[in-house]
């Protein structure tokens, strides 16, 4: 039987008169990777901002274990980790006192923090720069410093905001492998992405965004049953509404 860790319900975002977010309604389960698939623009970030509860839905119910992500964000970041499209980190702090502040933050003690933190520094292979300010790191270091810091505390769900953006392709395997192992840990995996061969390989369930609205939910299975492939799936979702065909190479 599934448990859904994450519930939005007909959440909406405007902003004055634009609407970003448009009654989008989804559940992700516990040891689920779920994808939200859309072009630039389409409302998946603003997805991801009322899920760890930087923005407040205009409208509308996001859950995090029965918690409401904005009004109860502490409890639900507590047991969330999340990795932005493009992290920003503050000057003058190295990213080994990044790494402890953070495991602080969730209440872990020495200990704890090295031995959460060693295996994915190790992994992530940024052993040698730990020393460094982590402001003047290359956007893949940033990129892999997120997911350390995501993951310190062992969360039960993890949000994902194009991961692989910046990191080349060793870095990108790693992080598919570690995204499984998390899954098949009990963990609830959300990412957005534009890079369709990556949701095809990881996703168990996916959900497509246009405009701010949902026009297609289900398992990988059910979305291409009559479909090629997912990129067919994709643009026939995500295309003109006037009719024009669009033409894939």
């Amino acid at each position: 039987m599934h448990e859904a860790l994450l519930v939005l319900e007909n959440i909406t975002r405007t902003f004055g008169t634009f609407t970003a977010v448009d009654g989008v309604s989804l559940t992700v389960n516990r040891r689920e990777i779920f994808a939200l698939l859309g072009p630039n623009g389409a409302g998946k970030t603003t997805c991801m901002k009322m899920i760890i509860g930087t923005l407040q839905p205009s409208s509308g119910k996001a859950e995090i274990s029965s918690c409401d992500c904005f009004s109860e964000r502490s409890q639900t970041m507590a047991i969330t980790g999340y990795v932005p499209d493009e992290p920003s980190y503050p000057p003058f702090i190295r990213a080994g006192e990044l790494i402890r502040f953070q495991g602080e933050m969730h209440g872990l003690n020495n200990n704890e923090i090295k031995a959460n933190s060693e295996p994915l520094i190790e992994r992530l292979e940024l052993n040698d720069a730990l020393n460094e300010f982590a402001v003047n790191y290359s956007k893949g270091m940033k990129k892999k410093l997120a997911v350390i810091l995501a993951l310190i505390h062992k969360p039960q769900l993890l949000i994902l905001d194009e991961l692989t953006n910046g990191l080349d392709p060793y870095a990108t395997r790693e992080l598919h492998k570690l995204m499984i192992e998390k899954k098949e840990e009990g963990c609830a995996i959300v990412f957005s992405t534009h890079l369709l061969d990556q949701a095809e390989k990881l996703c168990d369930r996916l959900s497509i965004i246009k405009n701010g609205k949902i026009t297609l939910s289900g398992s990988l299975a059910e979305v291409k049953a009559d479909n090629e492939n997912l990129e067919q799936v994709f643009f026939q979702n995500t295309g003109p509404s006037d009719g024009r065909e669009i033409i894939s190479e």
